[in-house]
């Protein structure tokens, strides 16, 4: 109804049940507060859309939780603009679960990418559920992460939830339908509009625990979230990344802010113990103990960011042939992968 966003819809409800509203006169309505079109809306409802999504309701595994409902996660209602009304897709109980949510650049760098699949992974198998946004990039291999770890996902997405948005991740959201649940604030039937994802983005941290920025510019929406999340009083991590990588900028801006700079998993778990007891032994950190001394030397030079041959001859002397044969093992081994311009980037060991 036009004009009754949550604060106004939370105003109401401190004198008036959602049927008291309806039953009112449109003179009770206006001395409320409320718009002329507004109380319009109200006295002649649009019968059309109610039946529309009361259909939408009686599908298998389509639910909406109120306000008022004790189905309705108690995170949420601490934010200040809580929505009435969830409308859910998947298996409603996650949203009580303790949730991890993870956002970033639709842009991101493969080593982005893997340290939200990585992370998503490892935080799914300790418990978190993960939420984001189901957009391109970071969202996207946040998801996926914590699927491919048999864990729990949350998307919360800008639309209603008949369609998808983007649709290239249709298959995803079916995914993540088996294995969490889709949720909107917005009715079936509601489009994607840009206006609509920073209101996504409020409760993607208000669901949430702890919010992690994997990687984002100094101008991404991911820094929005963040900050709401902070407002939220929810804890803030960020990757840092290099001061020549355009997308490490926001997460490092984050850090001197005060958001908590996280290298791995342990570290958000350390901040976040008082939410379960988690199972220690999912998280012992791989034995290097097996790589031989140059082997090592090697790896300790390489970064988590493309690192060129010539840096590592000029750092150790080795011939060229002796280092791509020990970098073949490493790669080989999983501690590396290859990227463009013959170099390699060291991966997350886990």
């Amino acid at each position: 109804m036009p004009g009754l966003g949550c604060r106004t819809f939370l105003r109401l409800l401190q004198t008036h049940s959602p049927e008291q509203i309806f039953k009112e006169s449109a003179c009770a309505l206006q001395a409320l507060g409320l718009k002329e079109t507004s109380v319009q809306a109200i006295k002649n409802p649009d019968w059309i859309r109610v039946e529309q999504d009361m259909a939408w309701l009686d599908q298998s595994n389509h639910c909406a939780i109120t306000l008022t409902s004790p189905d309705y996660p108690s995170q949420l209602k601490e934010i200040a603009d809580p929505p009435p009304v969830l409308f859910v897709f998947g298996d409603p109980a996650l949203l009580a679960t303790p949730q991890l949510a993870i956002v970033g650049s639709r842009n991101p760098s493969t080593l982005g990418k893997e340290n939200a699949f990585g992370f998503a992974q490892d935080l799914a198998a300790g418990g978190f559920t993960i939420t984001s946004g189901l957009a391109l990039g970071i969202d996207a291999a946040s998801h996926r992460g914590a699927l491919a770890a048999n864990g729990f996902t949350i998307a919360v997405a800008g639309t209603g939830l008949d369609r998808v948005y983007p649709a290239v991740h249709k298959d995803l959201a079916d995914q993540i339908v088996a294995h969490g649940a889709l949720v909107s604030e917005f009715p079936p039937g509601t489009p994607a509009k840009a206006g609509h994802f920073p209101r996504r983005n409020r409760l993607i941290s208000g669901l949430c625990q702890g919010l992690l920025v994997v990687e984002a510019a100094t101008q991404s929406g991911s820094l929005i979230t963040a900050r709401l999340a902070l407002e939220q009083n929810r804890e803030v991590f960020a990757i840092p990344g290099s001061i020549h990588n355009p997308l490490a900028k926001g997460c490092n801006a984050l850090i001197r802010e005060g958001a908590k700079l996280v290298e791995t998993t342990q570290h958000i778990f350390e901040e976040l113990t008082h939410c379960f007891t988690r199972d220690e032994k999912l998280f012992s950190v791989s034995d290097q103990s097996a790589l031989d001394l140059e082997q090592q030397t090697l790896l300790n030079l390489i970064a988590f960011e493309p690192t060129g041959i010539d840096y590592l001859v000029a750092q150790t002397g080795l011939p060229v042939a002796e280092i791509a044969s020990t970098l073949l093992i490493l790669e080989l081994q999983g501690y590396l992968e290859a990227t463009p311009g013959g170099c390699y980037a060291r991966l997350l060991v886990r």
